[in-house]
């Protein structure tokens, strides 16, 4: 797939899990991950911030075919040279990781996108070629205990200025969504609200069901 065709199918996507193996409640991460697509999840992160990067290529590689058999997207978290040799269709870069740009230049086919924290940081990662940036974090999260969360209206002061997809996260679960869901949010991003639910298959579900309807 092209880039052009890959961000299309960003769009069309909705709810946008992250899986960690630690946040999986104890599961095995691809067992979690199973029951996010059997859920219909299109939009699939895998973040392994600790795994040396011939592990993370290997189970890159199996998420790569599990993704690619149910139709849905791929995005490694940090590493770029993963996501291209895994045949991945994009990589999620922070502020402190490869910039956008150089990423870009690497890897022109494949969705760069960038986790934001304010407006001069969305609009400069757009300017530098992201498919796509994530604004957050939205509420207090345990996945970044340390981070100072925006609150929900950072959507509203960021998003009208962007002409790219973009995405929210930090602490987004079932009772919160709406929030996000009414400023504009089309493609939520989570970790534990899914990977930890005691019913993974059902908690992806219904977080589904409350951004689509």
């Amino acid at each position: 797939m092209d880039l052009a065709g890959r961000l299309a199918a960003f769009e069309a996507a909705d709810l946008y899990v992250v899986i960690t193996q630690s946040f999986c409640a104890g599961r095995p991460a691809l067992a979690v991950l199973d029951q996010v697509l059997a859920a219909g999840v299109r939009l699939v992160q895998l973040r392994e911030k600790d795994l040396e990067g011939r592990d993370l290529y290997e189970l890159a590689l199996e998420y790569r075919r599990r993704t690619e058999s149910a139709g849905a997207l791929l995005i490694i978290d940090d590493r770029l040279d993963i996501a291209l040799a895994a045949g991945a269709d994009g990589v999620h870069l922070g502020q402190r990781d490869l910039p956008v740009a150089a990423a870009r230049r690497i890897a022109p086919e494949v969705i760069v996108g960038a986790s934001t924290h304010s407006l001069e940081e969305a609009l400069a990662a757009q300017a530098a070629g992201a498919g796509y940036i994530n604004i957050g974090p939205i509420f207090p999260t345990a996945t970044k205990p340390d981070a100072v969360f925006l609150g929900v209206e950072a959507i509203s002061r960021i998003a009208p200025h962007l002409t790219i997809p973009w995405t929210t996260m930090g602490g987004i679960n079932q009772a919160n969504v709406a929030l996000a869901v009414a400023r504009g949010a089309r493609h939520p991003a989570v970790m534990s609200a899914v990977t930890a639910a005691p019913d993974v298959l059902a908690a992806a579900r219904a977080l589904r069901a409350a951004i689509i309807s």
